[in-house]
Formats: structure tokens, C-alpha cells, sequence
């Protein structure tokens, strides 16, 4: 398998990702020890695993998911291209939830003391490890914010909308053609709370009020002002440039 060097990296020509200095690059490239490729529905990490490396996401899609002892899943949020994976293992003894792909996935892995050689050899790339980290933060905050306190309909419209811009940023024509779009109705019952008969009856009431639609895995929004306004969303809602490790 052909590995990818850091600097050639096709996520670092988007406009999503800000620019690295050559030092920079290069401390994450002798860090980094392998790639690896995952089918859909691969387990990356083990609720509980206790030797978990650190990953950059390439390409593809994942999600972070906790589960009670009786298999009830709660999903956390939503992996992308260019996000960081394992960091909330490194700061205990054991990660606290399982990783799962949604998708055909291919990671950059880092070996597992990296957080500590990034604050130690880069100040600036240590900062970027916290920007990343309390992003990931936020996600699960806006995750926790529909589940606790929006409707139905307002937590589907959340759901759609930030998903799409996530994903809309990674492409060139920004989402005109749609976004890939992997995920079946009991993924989104499992993130936002709700049964997948009210999950189903959800998405279909939104479809038929023409504010989005999902055909061949692909996510269309045709109202995205609309859906905002459902959300409660304001702002334009792209996502800002972000760092890459």
C-alpha cells in the first residue's frame, strides 16, 4: 500500500484546512507510523480499549458511540475527513467509547505518545490539538443541546444542516451536488434520541415540506434558510478553517 506523505496530503489543498509551516509537517510526519484502510462497519476503537493509537481521518466517514449493558447506543457525533480520533482515551485509562466507520476509510495513524511530542517540540501544534479537541467538544454540545431540549423536527434539522456543511466544505463545488451521505435512519435515531418509526415519520414530514432530500446516499438540501430557521441556526453556518495533524 502506498503511503501518503503528510505535505502531499490532498486535505491540505482544501481551503477548509489552514496552512502548515515546513517544520510543522515535518514533526507530524515523523510521528505518524502507518496508514490504514477500513471497510464499512470496521471498529476502529473498543469502548474500553486501553492501547488505542491516535488517528487523523483521511477519507471517509465514522462516529463516536457509547452503549448501556442492555445494547441501547447513544452516537456522539460524526467523524469527517480531517478529524482527529482518540485524543478523550489519551486522557484516562481507557476510552470511554467505541469508534465505528460509516464508510470505506483510509487513517493516518500516530504513534501514542504524540500528544506529548506535539506540545513539547511545537507550542503552535499543540494549540492546534486543543482547537481540535474543543471543536470536537462543541459537536457533542450542539448533539446534547437537540437531544435535551429540541423538538423532533428541530433536532432532524440540525442534524442535516450540519452535517451537510461539514461535509459540503470538503468538496470543491461545496455541496452544489449534494453530499455523501452514509447514514441509515437508525444511525440517526441512535445520535438524536429519538425510535425509528418517529425518526422515519420525521424525515419524511421535512421531505414533504421540500427542505431536503436523501436519493443514492447523496444528501440534497433544497431549503437550507428554512432548515436553519427549524434549527434555530443562525449564522452562515461553514465552517471555519481549521487545523490538520
Amino acid at each position: 500500500m502506498l503511503e501518503v506523505a503528510c505535505a502531499a496530503c490532498p486535505l491540505r489543498q482544501l481551503p477548509l484546512f489552514i496552512a502548515h509551516s515546513g517544520e510543522e509537517l515535518h514533526l507530524v510526519q515523523s510521528l505518524k507510523r502507518r496508514e490504514v484502510h477500513l471497510q464499512p462497519g470496521d471498529t476502529l476503537i473498543h469502548e474500553g480499549q486501553t492501547d488505542a493509537p491516535l488517528y487523523t481521518l483521511r477519507e471517509g466517514w465514522a462516529f463516536r458511540f457509547k452503549t448501556l449493558s442492555d445494547g441501547r447506543r447513544q452516537i456522539l457525533s460524526f467523524l469527517l475527513a480531517g478529524d482527529f480520533i482518540g485524543v478523550q482515551q489519551k486522557m484516562g485509562d481507557a476510552s470511554a467509547h467505541g469508534v465505528i466507520t460509516l464508510t470505506a476509510s483510509k487513517l493516518c495513524v500516530f504513534q501514542r505518545d504524540s500528544l506529548w511530542e506535539l506540545h513539547r517540540q511545537s507550542p503552535t501544534m499543540g494549540f492546534n490539538i486543543t482547537w481540535l479537541t474543543a471543536h470536537e467538544e462543541s459537536l457533542v454540545d450542539d448533539n446534547l443541546l437537540s437531544v435535551g431540549r429540541r423538538s423532533a423536527e428541530e433536532r432532524m434539522a440540525t442534524l442535516l444542516i450540519l452535517l451537510f456543511k461539514r461535509a459540503a466544505a470538503l468538496q470543491a463545488d461545496h455541496g452544489a451536488s449534494g453530499v455523501l451521505f452514509p447514514l441509515t435512519q437508525q444511525h440517526i435515531a441512535d445520535s438524536l434520541g429519538l425510535s425509528l418509526v418517529h425518526t422515519n415519520k420525521t424525515l419524511r414530514k421535512l421531505e414533504h415540506r421540500g427542505l431536503h432530500r436523501i436519493e443514492n446516499g447523496r444528501l440534497y438540501l433544497r431549503d437550507a434558510k428554512a432548515l436553519a430557521r427549524l434549527a434555530d441556526l443562525y449564522g452562515d453556518g461553514h465552517p471555519q478553517p481549521r487545523p490538520l495533524v
